[in-house]
This record gives C-alpha cells, sequence and structure tokens, in this order.
C-alpha cells in the first residue's frame, strides 16, 4: 500500500507543503552550522544566477583561485529560481518543512532530489558516516483550498512550539520566543529580515499591514489558530 502524501503526479503552477525527516527520527542539524549550510544550499539553488557577472569575475585577473574555484562549482551547480518559489519554511532538529509553488511539473522532484543528495554529502563528509540521512523519499501535500494555504504557514512557523508546555506559554512575547528559537521564515513575515530567494507576499496579500488586530502576526500567535487548525487533518506523523 502506498505511503500516504507521497506524491507520484505533480501539477503545474501549483503550492504545496513539503516535509520530511531523519531517518529513524535522528537529527538532521547538530550544530548552528549545519543550519546555516542547509540555509545557503536553499540560497544556491533558489537565488537567479547571474552567469554574465560570474563569468566576469572568472576572467577577472584578480580574483583569487579560491574565489574562481567556488565560482566554477556555482556555475556547475543546478539552479531552480525559475522554476520554485520558497514562501515559507522552518527547521527543527530532526525535520524541516517548507511551501513552495512549482511551475513545471517536474520542478519539485528535480529540486528536491538535488537539494537533499547535497546537504546529505556535506552531512556524512561532516559527521563521517554513510547512507540516507532523511527517511525514505520526502513527504508532499497539495494546497487546494485558500484556508489550507493560509493556516499552513500559520503551521509551519508555529511549530517550535509542538510538545512545549502549554503552562509555559503565558504571554504572546513568550509564544515568540519559543518561535524563534527554530530558523524560519518568520522574520521575513514580520518584516523583521529580508531574503531575496524567500517570497512572503503572497501570503502577507491576505492581511493588513496598518491594523495590528488584522496582521499576518496577530494571525499566527492568536491562540484560535489552534482549533482552527485542526479542520485541516495535517497528519505529518513528525
Amino acid at each position: 500500500m502506498p505511503a500516504r502524501h507521497r506524491i507520484k503526479e505533480y501539477s503545474e503552477n501549483s503550492y504545496y507543503h513539503i516535509y520530511n525527516r531523519g531517518v529513524e527520527k535522528r537529527l538532521i542539524f547538530l550544530d548552528k552550522q549545519d543550519y546555516v549550510v542547509f540555509l545557503s544550499y536553499l540560497r544556491d539553488y533558489l537565488m537567479p544566477k547571474d552567469e554574465r557577472d560570474l563569468m566576469r569575475k572568472l576572467t577577472d585577473p584578480q580574483t583569487s583561485y579560491r574565489e574562481k574555484d567556488k565560482i566554477l562549482k556555482l556555475l556547475r551547480l543546478n539552479n531552480f529560481a525559475d522554476e520554485i518559489t520558497l514562501l515559507a519554511y522552518s527547521l527543527m532538529p530532526n525535520h524541516f518543512h517548507f511551501l513552495l509553488k512549482q511551475r513545471g511539473a517536474q520542478s519539485i522532484d528535480k529540486f528536491m532530489r538535488s537539494f537533499a543528495t547535497r546537504y546529505t554529502m556535506y552531512f556524512n563528509r561532516k559527521y563521517k558516516r554513510v547512507g540516507n540521512l532523511c527517511q525514505d523519499i520526502y513527504k508532499a501535500v497539495l494546497v487546494t483550498t485558500e484556508e489550507q494555504f493560509l493556516y499552513l504557514t500559520s503551521y509551519i512557523h508555529r511549530n517550535p512550539l509542538k510538545g512545549f508546555p502549554k503552562s509555559r506559554l503565558n504571554s504572546a512575547d513568550q509564544i515568540r520566543q519559543v518561535m524563534f528559537s527554530q530558523p524560519s521564515s518568520y522574520p521575513e513575515f514580520l518584516g523583521q529580515r529580508r531574503t531575496d530567494w524567500l517570497h512572503p507576499e503572497e501570503v502577507l496579500a491576505f492581511f493588513s499591514q496598518t491594523n495590528p488586530k488584522l496582521s499576518y502576526q496577530s494571525f499566527v500567535e492568536n491562540e484560535d489558530y489552534l482549533s482552527a487548525i485542526q479542520t485541516l487533518t495535517i497528519d505529518l506523523d513528525i
């Protein structure tokens, strides 16, 4: 019987919730550097590649050999800036979540396979291990409604709160502090940070930029979320 959420056919110009965890639920981020490298790989894949500028630097006599080596690697690296739009993400010690849009029917598959291979190679080399890092193939859920689209970003950003004692979350500041304890796109959604390869604009267009009660922050940090999210029947087993 096929595993749930293992999509074999994808749709063009569609939104998907992509997630995966470490094999045997093992940690896939062991220190701060791992998170930094993972995000740097996202940047490499999702930032438009300016090949003309890279070639100019490559042929510049002032460019060091080390820098030229980096440029050659970037020129060979796959790039998905024209195929994948990342709207939201969160990274947890043993799993990750993406909300993204693909343009071509196979864009997600190509992107995720290349990305996972690259990060696994880094991780295995650093920690002197072999084999798969994440559990089987990544999971993908097609976003089919506006409600799912909006609440999914909240679910992703609130992921660090899962399993955290509710008795210790007595204020919005405490909720926010826990949410910021793990790398995510939430700072971009609050306008506290700008990242060129991340695009929250489509989600933020549903919320007020001037009325705090109707803002995205209020939407995410309001405890009414806890009951509303149940209507989405998100069953990720993570």
